[in-house]
């Protein structure tokens, strides 16, 4: 149950905020405008089109809905921290969304500038929803994984569980206690380190998961989100 929550949370909550925020809309038949990808007001331009196609998952049409709704929520072209923050405190205001924004912002942000391109998001979304197993896996590890030294500690796993708490708020765990969240790390941490060095690499974060009915059903969840 746990392990699940731990890891599909990063991908639903996150596709359900797009959805919230109509970047995820339905597509129609006049999406396959070539205009809709008008750059001449955006501070920064995004690569080609054909570029994005050949390093996603994703039709042109589905670029092109993607780079409007992306457009219409960051005018300027890039997001910051501060836009991700904003987006998650209005969508679970019963809790403080400041650290897993931050988490997640992170995650996306590979090249630690401090703001996100509508590439880096589109390159990251497309693992989300149309990634093998191993891919979001991988990206999952990589929100895990705080300090991006190649291991997840039990640490960074408490700071990272303690934030999606934070975030869905008490009253939404009334029965919830405190050391809760302690709790479900140190079970969940011992399944993943294998080899009982006090770390969890890449390759024991994959296997413990693949083992795992849980966490392997919520992969295919997101398959058809757009």
């Amino acid at each position: 149950g746990m392990e699940l929550f731990a890891i599909g949370v990063v991908i639903i909550l996150f596709v359900a905020v797009l959805k919230q925020f109509g970047i995820l809309e339905p597509m129609s038949v006049e999406d396959s405008s070539d205009s809709d990808l008008e750059l001449s007001t955006v501070r920064h331009q995004p690569e080609g089109l054909e570029q994005l196609q050949a390093q996603t998952k994703f039709t042109k049409k589905e670029l092109q809905s993607l780079y409007r709704g992306f457009k219409n929520e960051c005018p300027s072209g890039l997001v910051d921290e501060e836009t991700f923050k904003t987006i998650y405190s209005q969508f679970f205001p019963q809790g403080d969304a400041t650290t897993y924004a931050h988490f997640l912002f992170n995650a996306f942000d590979l090249d630690r500038n401090g703001s996100i391109r509508f590439e880096d998001f589109v390159i990251g979304l497309s693992v989300l929803l149309r990634g093998t197993v191993t891919e979001k896996l991988n990206w999952a590890f990589n929100l895990y994984d705080i300090n991006k030294d190649g291991y997840i500690t039990k640490e960074e796993m408490l700071l990272i569980m303690k934030s999606i708490y934070d975030m869905m708020g008490r009253y939404t765990y009334p029965s919830v206690r405190e050391e809760a969240p302690s709790e479900h790390v140190e079970k969940f941490f011992q399944k993943m380190d294998r080899n009982r060095d006090g770390v969890v690499t890449i390759e024991e974060f994959i296997e413990t998961c693949q083992k795992d009915e849980n966490i392997m059903n919520s992969m295919q969840l997101f398959e058809n989100v757009i």
